[in-house]
């Protein structure tokens, strides 16, 4: 017997840790499909910001565990960052949330 239902993509999901010693936030987890769901159920328990950028996380799935991200994607993970941090006080002065940036990554820099 054949499924002809049109099939979900496999999501994808990378999470990363970043500590103001380090020289670059590090990958801490990784993962397809129901590993992904997982990554992203863990995060929004805890109350983790989640931002959904396909290309990035592609990027970012080549990155091993435990290794710190490529110099290429300091910038856009330093805006990742300065966004989250900008939720972290809308949240506690009662603000309107900022937009999340734009993460694509233009073609001249990979």
């Amino acid at each position: 017997m054949t499924d002809d239902a049109p099939r979900k993509p496999l999501q994808q999901a990378v999470a990363l840790a970043y500590d103001s010693g380090q020289p670059a936030p590090k990958v801490v987890a990784k993962g397809r499909g129901l590993v992904a769901e997982q990554i992203i159920h863990v995060a929004q328990e805890a109350g983790v910001a989640i931002h959904e950028s396909k290309e990035l996380v592609s990027l970012l799935m080549e990155v091993d565990l435990d290794q710190q991200i490529p110099p290429i994607l300091y910038r856009t993970i330093a805006e990742l960052l300065a966004w989250l941090y900008h939720i972290e006080a809308a949240q506690k002065s009662g603000l309107p949330l900022p937009p999340a940036p734009d993460t694509s990554i233009p073609l001249t820099e990979i």
